[in-house]
């Protein structure tokens, strides 16, 4: 069982990359039009997100479409050292229960989880620490 520190850090870990890779895609990204029209362009710098915030997450299904679904989490470390945990919801309002990491491959990482029976209708958070880099992604439920 984790500490209440450790979640703690991993979830301030998580959601602090998260911002950072947000406020870098809203700083690097826009849209322009010429003045009078209704077409635009979009700009888009892909700049590699800032150290620390380099994890990638999927999970599947999303969304998913009951309590006590089996989910899959996936993804790849990006330069950190392997999966360490996975984090869905908040600690006070778990999301998923019942995580297990079957591979920790920094390279490819897989875990699975259940989706809580507690959970209705709405939009989550599903973190995950990788050993010095973060990542997150949202959890789409209905019921």
């Amino acid at each position: 069982m984790r500490s209440s520190k450790s979640t703690r850090a991993v979830l301030g870990l998580a959601l602090a990359a998260g911002l950072v890779t947000a406020a870098s895609i809203g700083i690097a990204g826009g849209a322009s039009a010429e003045p009078g029209t209704t077409e635009g362009t979009m700009t888009a710098n892909h700049q590699e997100p800032p150290k620390g915030a380099r994890a990638t997450v999927q999970v599947s299904p999303n969304p998913t479409s009951r309590r006590g679904q089996e989910v899959t989490i996936t993804g790849n470390c990006g330069g950190g050292t392997g999966l360490k945990s996975v984090l869905g919801g908040f600690p006070e309002h778990p999301a998923l229960e019942n995580i297990r990491i079957v591979d920790a491959g920094p390279d490819h990482f897989v875990a699975k989880a259940t989706v809580a029976q507690h959970i209705g209708n709405g939009v989550g958070p599903v973190f995950v620490d990788c050993g010095g880099e973060a990542g997150v992604t949202l959890l789409v439920t209905h019921v």
